[in-house]
């Protein structure tokens, strides 16, 4: 666990305008963010370089390596609020929950699988520490907490005898002989509690009950319930998938770690139709070609993995899913985030949309049944089923699903970045990320504000500002004014000097490499673009 980088980067993310805490002069609200004018171009550049990857530039009528034939892809922009049978038949009314523990003393409320402690024994008493925190720092603070409570100076350490290694609060019976997180008292905590994590709202003006909605927990559930509407209108053909990049809301019980885990996010999802039959072979090239992504826009392969779920981490109705995960410096040495999820899940969606709210029963998904016999949740009763002309097959489509955060992307890329190095005996801070996802392609100087510079970079600007985002700063030191694009993480420095005014080229200095070239200005823009896009 790194917090040190993680403290300079949070820094650094306020000092440079990449990101804020929501509300801050109020004191800030917990789990929301607000993106400053550094971090709206990152962030904006991310999910454009998704939206073109994976949507707007895909060849439909070609194969690209991997796939399993040519496919076509869509996008569609839904509503935040949907109707709330949408959430019944999706299992989300029912099922997306995570338990909660509640401290009587502190009047916190934590996430039962997010605490750990270690039972330890002392003066002929032997209770459980509880932390909030994993890892080597629960470790720490597990050991200064048994020391406070038995009143023991850290001199008599050794006596506290511990047994076992760091354990979530989960496999502890009884919780009276529990020192919560942050309790002075034993037994503070109270029994796990299911804590449905959507956000209830009220449409119209009479406030009832049966006038309650949600703010979408996911993007996913607007694609299902207009698959039969793009399929009509946009003509496509199984294969085919729909991207969609839009806000969802989940109301975490402890959100952590910076943006990592946020009550207001911002998804980036696709989900791709195809026969029951080629799904194993396209749920293959989606977890493939999700993870190269992200290896092509940066991120380092040691600290990038694609990890397959265990069979019981599965979800009941899912025929494999793979999750791509980052080792962020918050976490412990080893630990991974993770940053998307491909999932392979069947027909599930489409049929409970179609049908009703479906259950596994044996080796089969079933509508789930109320106390009356009766489906518990109606389906739309929708035919939502694929006729394919060709082979005069109706069936209904099998999904694949990759789910990809954009905060936790941005993080990530941040992560990454962040650098600090000696330059001649100089320490700079450097954001090196990749050039599609600078948030400024490239930066104007004019060496000294008289003879002409200033006119001719103010010309070199407007010109290369109609084609990339670019900064222009002819205040202080040269030297200074490359550390500020350091840290901004501007791959490219463009300075107009003397002998600029003699033969037309500029300095071009590399943001990682330091290496300073001479351009023609006539031709910075087709350089710039080269460099960015490649």
């Amino acid at each position: 666990m790194d917090m040190s980088k993680m403290d300079k980067l949070v820094s650094l993310c306020k000092r440079r305008g990449f990101i804020f805490q929501s509300s801050e002069i109020y004191g800030g609200l917990n789990g929301f963010w607000d993106y400053g004018p550094l971090g709206v171009e990152l962030k904006r550049n991310i999910k454009e370089a998704w939206w073109r990857d994976m949507v707007q530039a895909h060849d439909d009528i070609g194969v690209l390596p991997g796939a399993p034939s040519p496919f076509e892809m869509v996008g569609l922009d839904c509503s935040i609020i949907m109707h709330p049978q949408v959430w019944k038949c999706s299992g989300h009314y029912d099922l997306f929950h995570d338990f909660k523990v509640e401290c009587n003393e502190s009047k916190k409320r934590y996430r039962y699988d997010q605490v750990w402690g270690r039972w330890v024994e002392a003066k002929g008493q032997r209770i459980f520490v509880a932390v909030a925190a994993p890892g080597e720092e629960g470790t720490k603070e597990t050991e200064q907490k048994a020391l406070k409570f038995f009143n023991l100076r850290a001199k008599n350490v050794e006596e506290l005898k511990w047994e076992g290694d760091l354990a979530c609060l989960t496999a502890v019976k009884d919780f009276a002989p529990v020192l919560g997180p942050d309790a002075k008292s034993l037994g503070t905590l109270g029994e796990p509690r299911e804590f449905n994590l959507m956000m209830k709202t009220i449409i119209g003006a009479l406030g009832g009950e049966e006038d309650a909605a949600f703010l979408r927990p996911e993007t996913a559930q607007g694609i299902f319930c207009n698959y039969k509407n793009v399929v009509d209108s946009s003509r496509v053909k199984i294969p085919f998938g729909i991207g969609q990049v839009g806000k969802s809301f989940r109301n975490e019980i402890t959100p952590r770690n910076f943006t990592f885990r946020s009550r207001e996010f911002e998804q980036m999802e696709i989900e791709f139709f195809c026969k029951p039959a080629t799904s194993p072979d396209w749920y293959k090239f989606w977890r493939d070609r999700r993870y190269q992504w992200y290896l092509n826009l940066g991120l380092a392969q040691e600290r990038l993995r694609l990890r397959d779920h265990h069979k019981e981490e599965l979800s009941h109705y899912s025929c494999g899913t793979a999750d791509i995960e980052y080792a962020f410096p918050f976490l412990a040495a080893g630990d991974f985030g993770e940053l998307e999820g491909i999932a392979h899940r069947g027909d599930f969606d489409l049929r409970s949309h179609q049908e009703g709210k479906l259950v596994r029963q044996g080796d089969n998904l079933v509508v789930e049944q109320g106390p009356d016999g009766k489906p518990k949740y109606k389906g739309s009763g929708k035919d939502l089923s694929y006729f394919e002309e060709a082979t005069k097959e109706r069936f209904i489509s099998h999904v694949i699903e990759p789910s990809a955060g954009a905060d936790r992307a941005t993080l990530a890329f941040l992560c990454e970045a962040y650098c600090e190095e000696e330059v001649k005996g100089d320490q700079r801070v450097v954001l090196k990320l990749h050039p599609r996802l600078a948030p400024y392609k490239a930066a104007i100087f004019p060496l000294v504000n008289k003879d002409g510079m200033p006119d001719i970079a103010q010309k070199v600007y407007r010109d290369l500002k109609k084609s990339f985002n670019v900064f222009y700063d002819d205040s202080g030191a040269v030297g200074r004014r490359y550390r500020r694009m350091d840290e901004a993480g501007t791959p490219y420095c463009l300075t107009i000097d003397g002998q600029t005014l003699q033969d037309q080229t500029v300095t071009i200095r590399d943001r990682d490499t330091l290496v300073q070239e001479r351009v023609a200005i006539a031709e910075l823009e087709a350089v710039i673009r080269a460099r960015v896009q490649g």
